[in-house]
């Protein structure tokens, strides 16, 4: 087993980890920014080292510096957790090359599926299912257009490299594709340094759907079934569920044997998620690779609570060089789980980031109640990093169950001081085309700015009034100044004072 890690990651996913590890009696090293001087994964890891300023170009994705606190602490393998460095072969690479484990694929790995063009080849190749579309050597204008009669309108273009929805276009007819190719070119190279794009067929309202993979160095790979993530504003995932409402057991079983072909065919080791779009539903429906994630994802969780395993546990058991704790047979698929990601976000504002002190952060709690958070009372919320606090989860028999369950536990999300999405989720969660599961994943953009609009712009009273009293007169933070029988000097909760009240 691993004996001390690096956790090169902030946040919640640090934490999620970080309670892996003490489970598993894996020492943990920290590393944070000056942003993340006083962050809860800074406190609660066995030890923490500062690597750079906040920009997280000179200190999250500073590689040089993270394996230099690797080293120095003496530390035998590296987590990356989700983003920064977490899908950079390089990153792999030097941790591989420092006689470091790397928690996660091999290098060859994270190659083969960074490049987007490259990894339709191969699952073109794999007898995995692939959106119909082209890549012409020749970038030009001319051969784009070729290609784009070729393929058919409406389509998308897409980025051969990178993801996150950043400088795919849609277009839907000739007139609008040079306007669109200028773009794309113009996003991807500022973004991922490659203005290589590739056209594809645009699959109208489709549902996304991805299928969770482990793969072990002992030849064994499974699939732990899906997650469906259509509830997405501009490609970004706001809530995921699993099982999903759509899949027969017929097409389920295709999609996961598809995802586990998918990961033979790289080479793949350790947690990875092939990601689907599905058309159509029930024994018909067709299903098409999209990419492979090739880490941990954010909505694994829902995964973890519908399966009934760990996968963080089984991502160190398998980097230390055991085979896969468990094997396709013993997997099975019990209730419901939905994931809402708590954004410090206006919903009203045009989701505009917020920044600024937590005065007050209180989790709901109650079974089938799970909370995944980066966060504290008296937090610093950042500019410089993703705006994303925490994740709920819930866990329920059924899926209307889950439902309700996750409504009520997001009425009981107390937070003050920022504005967050709560509000958005709870409208979504009460829509009715999410009630009857019935959402594709234009549906946030067909329907978020109705939903946003409906929101107060201005805070409860009872909420501004507290926010107020607390940034007015700092007492008002001790126990003792509020009655409320704690012990004197230490945090008060504005919410005993406040009786019933909920936001």
């Amino acid at each position: 087993m691993i004996r001390r890690l690096l956790i090169a990651n902030r946040g919640e996913i640090a934490r999620r980890i970080l309670r892996a590890c003490r489970e598993l009696g894996i020492e943990t090293v920290a590393v944070y920014s000056d942003a993340d001087a006083a962050a809860p994964h800074v406190s609660e890891a066995d030890r923490a080292i500062r690597i750079g300023p906040p920009p997280a170009r000179e200190s999250y994705l500073n590689i040089d510096a993270i394996l230099g606190a690797a080293t120095a602490s003496q530390c035998d393998a590296v987590h990356p957790g989700y983003g920064f460095l977490s899908e950079r072969a390089a990153f792999a690479r030097a941790v591989e090359t420092a006689g470091l484990t790397f928690v996660g694929p091999p290098a060859s790995a994270l190659e083969a599926m960074g490049s987007k063009v490259g990894a339709r080849k191969l699952m073109t190749n794999a007898g995995v299912p692939v959106v119909p579309g082209e890549t012409p050597a020749d970038q030009s204008d001319g051969s784009m257009t070729a290609a784009a009669q070729k393929v058919g309108f409406p389509l998308l273009i897409k980025p051969a490299a990178g993801g996150g929805g950043i400088g795919m276009k849609a277009v839907h007819d000739e007139s609008g594709l040079a306007g669109a190719l200028a773009a794309a070119r113009r996003e991807a190279k500022a973004s991922f340094g490659n203005d290589t794009l590739y056209i594809e067929r645009l699959i109208e309202k489709p549902r996304h759907v991805e299928i969770q993979v482990f793969a072990d160095n002992y030849g064994n790979t499974v699939h732990v079934f899906e997650r469906e993530c259509s509830a997405q504003r501009r490609h970004q995932k706001v809530i995921e569920e699993s099982p999903c409402a759509a899949l027969s057991a017929s097409v389920r079983g295709r999609m996961g044997a598809a995802a586990v072909a998918a990961a033979q065919a790289v080479g793949y080791r350790n947690a990875g998620t092939c990601e689907f779009l599905l058309e159509g539903d029930g024994d018909s429906a067709r299903f098409y690779f999209l990419e492979m994630n090739t880490r941990l994802q954010v909505e694994h969780p829902v995964t973890e609570a519908v399966v009934g395993i760990d996968l963080v546990h089984a991502q160190l058991r398998v980097a230390s060089g055991e085979k896969l704790p468990f094997s396709q047979d013993s997997l099975t698929q019990r209730g419901h789980a939905i994931e809402c990601r708590i954004y410090a976000e206006d919903p009203a504002q045009g989701f505009l980031p917020q920044a600024g002190p937590l005065l007050l952060y209180r989790e709901p709690q109650g079974p089938g109640i799970r909370v995944d958070s980066g966060v504290k009372k008296g937090s610093e919320v950042s500019v410089h990093y993703d705006p994303m606090l925490a994740k709920l989860i819930v866990h329920a028999s059924t899926r209307e169950e889950a439902r309700r369950r996750a409504i009520t536990a997001l009425r009981d999300f107390a937070i003050l001081g920022i504005r967050t999405n709560i509000p958005f989720l709870l409208e979504i969660l009460d829509h009715q085309k999410f009630v009857d599961a019935s959402i594709d994943t234009e549906f946030l953009d067909r329907e978020g700015a109705a939903i946003a609009s409906s929101i107060p712009q201005e805070m409860p009273n009872a909420a501004a009034l507290v926010i107020e009293a607390i940034r007015k007169n700092p007492a008002l933070r001790q126990n003792d100044a509020l009655g409320t029988g704690g012990t004197p000097g230490t945090p008060a909760d504005p919410f005993e004072s406040l009786g019933s009240w909920r936001g």
